[in-house]
């Protein structure tokens, strides 16, 4: 008998850990898209996070259904050279916000499981260093598109060729 209480604490508390790490309440995303490349070049996500928590949170990644592989990067130029390196992580200070937006912090979304068109809703989840997680729908934007709320391109700008950058890894 004692030994199948424990089993039921244990299971319990299991239960406790998963509800708690599969719930990112003290973050909220806004301004969630994808910028669509043509073929099977890799694209870009941009997302902005609000953290009303009183500590520090470290965005560490995100998962997809859609793509096989998203990675953190931060883009830089020095030089007149555009570089992009994949980084650990992106920390959200306390009651503020960071952004991940062109030509600075993206996730690369590669190798995607079914094409992917400008309108088109992908959802990430979001890891955070402390084990929660927040599913974040993202609006597919075509290549040209400069943020979230550019439906149309009217300020048309070339997409960044991610292919023909240099990645340090």
């Amino acid at each position: 008998m004692k030994l199948s209480r424990l089993s039921l604490l244990c299971a319990g508390l299991l239960l406790a850990g998963i509800a708690h790490a599969a719930d990112a309440d003290h973050i909220h995303a806004s301004h969630a898209w994808i910028r669509v490349l043509p073929g099977a070049l890799p694209a870009g996500a941009y997302v902005t996070l609000e953290n009303d928590s009183g500590a520090p949170i470290a965005l560490r990644g995100a998962g997809s259904t859609i793509y096989d592989d998203v990675m953190l990067h931060q883009s830089s130029t020095a030089g007149g050279v555009s570089r992009m390196s994949m980084v650990d992580s992106l920390d959200v200070p306390a009651h503020s916000k960071a952004a991940l937006a062109p030509a600075g912090y993206h996730f690369m979304l590669m190798q995607p499981k079914q094409p992917v068109k400008p309108g088109d809703t992908v959802t990430l989840t979001l890891q955070f260093a402390d084990g929660s997680t927040l599913a974040t729908d993202f609006i597919a934007r075509p290549a040209n598109a400069l943020d979230a709320g550019d439906a149309h391109a009217d300020h048309a700008m070339p997409g960044m060729d991610h292919g023909a950058m240099s990645h340090d890894h």
